[in-house]
């Protein structure tokens, strides 16, 4: 698929998505996760369509998908591994359970792996916090994260 046809593509099916959701109360956030399901992120042509569609400045879009750390610019892995590093985490050392995470991938914080197979993020409260230090392994949460958990959960992201 051409570059022209991969953007026709993405505009067409973001003005679909648009359509279907535009009569909602504030319907810029559920477009934006309903494009971000259809293609594993928010698409850079996805902006302008969006912004048309609802009758905002591109800046006005631009700011919230870059404001909310859910929203991706490019496609996650296979799995996303995202680590709590809020104060309580962090008191129980979460510090620690992120480096060796980050050694064993080779990979640093909204990054992917080559090989595509795990995206690894920072998140800010899991509301596990009696269960630090945690993690949220493709929406399941982990709490009480230790050497063996960690190595259990980066040799599955790897099969």
């Amino acid at each position: 698929m051409t570059m022209q046809a991969a953007s026709t593509e993405i505009a067409s099916r973001t003005a679909a998505i648009i359509d279907e959701m535009k009569g909602l109360e504030g319907p810029l956030l559920p477009i934006l996760h309903s494009i971000q399901e259809e293609f594993g992120h928010v698409p850079k042509d996805a902006l302008p369509v969006i912004a048309d569609g609802l009758n905002l400045s591109r800046a006005e879009v631009h700011g919230v998908v870059s404001f909310y750390h859910d929203f991706r610019a490019h496609p996650a892995g296979r799995h996303v591994l995202k680590l709590c590093q809020a104060e309580a985490c962090q008191s129980m050392g979460s510090d620690a359970v992120a480096a060796k995470v980050k050694q064993l991938l080779g990979i640093d914080f909204h990054e992917t792996t080559r090989d595509g197979s795990v995206t690894l993020e920072p998140v800010y409260c899991l509301g596990l916090c009696a269960c630090s230090p945690s993690a949220m392994l493709d929406g399941e949460v982990i709490g009480r994260l230790d050497d063996e958990k960690i190595e259990e959960i980066v040799a599955e992201v790897r099969s």
